[in-house]
């Protein structure tokens, strides 16, 4: 097998672990919370910490990953995060959960950044899509896994062997990644994905960035639906078991399952189409994102109505399955649009605004919850699914040719030193 595919299958394994643990406690929280003796607020709040610290570090997590090896910066994440999920089955206290989870935000914050840099390094435009979706699906997978096995051992041994489990796993499999996982020499670095020679200075960074505008439409989509998304994987378990009775376990798994399951097909043919679509137009990928919000965002509404559970099923399956058809294309939409000395940084940037609108949703949905419900929040996040699908295809109509130009004569351009 190819070095860059030996790769990709590894970043699927660092990534189902980088999810797994970061949504493992959304599947436990009636336990956590008798055990703990704090609120559904509380519990919101310490989600919150999780995703605004690692949306904060993740801008200074992109920088770090342009400037040393990416490899290395994912290795070392990925050992720090797991530790980090082991202590966080040993908490005793409410302060204790709120530190565990910012420690978690701060080491995770480093993984996706040097993982999608790194994997750019190692596929150029005919692959980079179906990459995307190897790395994704990890992603994806984690989520299930995570929140199914949480559950399930949650109910058998209590809500903290499930952590022990999953970051004693992510300690090993960084050990083992040390042999597996390198950066591409920068001598055989094809020219259209290839890092510069010199170090850039951060102000260089974020100047052109700046300049990018379907960039910042795909930030502006990316906190819209972060917000969604992250109500849902949140309290999504919760939902399940209040309203339709259900027990830890199947809850957990249940939700992950709905929300996430259907994503495994959605980004496998989302991965090719994008691949597919992008050699007839090179802004298609934009294209591809934004509709996938678009249509799969009306199926949400249905939840405004309080469905049964059979219909419940059938709103998530359709709106996860479209949904999912154009995460591949992001990444590579930066990938694209952003020079190799910036990609990381554009990444993290990335994470920066989904993450830190996520955190924000997360808490809003626990502090409403009592009062509005959770159908009629998870109804209100259709709304943000169809505002970034308006984004992507503004900056497709408006900005990505310019901004595709541009990345073109970056090669050009003078490169200041550090």
């Amino acid at each position: 097998m190819p070095l860059r595919w030996k790769i990709a299958f590894f970043l699927f394994f660092a990534a189902g672990l980088n999810y797994a643990d970061r949504v493992a406690l959304s599947s436990v929280i009636p336990p956590l919370r008798a055990d703990l003796g704090i609120t559904d607020a509380q519990i919101g709040f310490a989600g919150m910490v999780f995703l605004c610290c690692y949306a904060l570090m993740s801008p200074f997590a992109g920088l770090v990953a342009d400037r040393f090896s990416r490899s290395r910066i994912v290795l070392l994440s990925l050992a720090t995060w797991s530790v980090v999920t082991v202590l966080t089955g040993f908490v005793e206290s409410f302060a204790l959960l709120v530190l565990a989870r910012l420690l978690l935000g701060i080491t995770e914050s480093f993984y996706l950044p040097a993982a999608g840099a790194l994997l750019a390094e190692h596929h150029g435009p005919k692959s980079m899509g179906q990459a995307v979706s190897v790395h994704m699906l990890g992603l994806n997978l984690g989520m299930v896994v995570g929140g199914a096995v949480a559950g399930i051992i949650a109910e058998r041994y209590g809500w903290r062997p499930g952590f022990w489990l999953l970051g004693g796993l992510g300690i090993l499999l960084a050990m083992a990644g040390r042999s597996m996982l390198r950066d591409k020499p920068e001598e055989s670095v094809a020219p259209a994905v290839s890092r510069p020679a010199v170090q850039v200075r951060i102000r260089d960074a974020w100047g052109y960035l700046a300049r990018v505008r379907s960039f910042h439409c795909l930030l502006m989509s990316s906190m819209a639906a972060g917000v969604a998304a992250w109500i849902f994987l949140s309290w999504l378990p919760l939902f399940l078991s209040e309203t339709y009775g259900m027990s830890l376990g199947t809850a957990g798994g249940s939700a992950v399952l709905l929300f996430q399951g259907p994503v495994f097909v959605g980004i496998a043919l989302g991965g090719w189409l994008s691949d597919w679509w992008v050699r007839r137009d090179p802004r298609a990928r934009v294209l591809v994102k934004g509709l996938s919000f678009l249509v799969g965002a009306p199926f949400l509404a249905l939840f405004f109505f309080t469905p049964g559970f059979a219909v419940v099923v059938v709103i998530m399956v359709a709106s996860s399955l479209f949904r999912a058809m154009g995460t591949p294309s992001e990444h590579p939409i930066i990938s694209e649009t952003v020079p190799p000395p910036y990609r990381a940084a554009a990444i993290g940037i990335l994470n920066l605004v989904g993450a830190g609108a996520g955190g924000v949703g997360v808490l809003l949905a626990g502090l409403l919850k009592g009062k509005l419900g959770l159908h009629l929040i998870f109804g209100t996040c259709s709304i943000f699914f169809v505002l970034a699908g308006v984004l992507m295809l503004l900056a497709y109509r408006r900005w990505m040719s310019e901004d595709l130009e541009r990345a073109r004569r970056f090669g050009e351009e003078p490169v200041h030193a550090a």
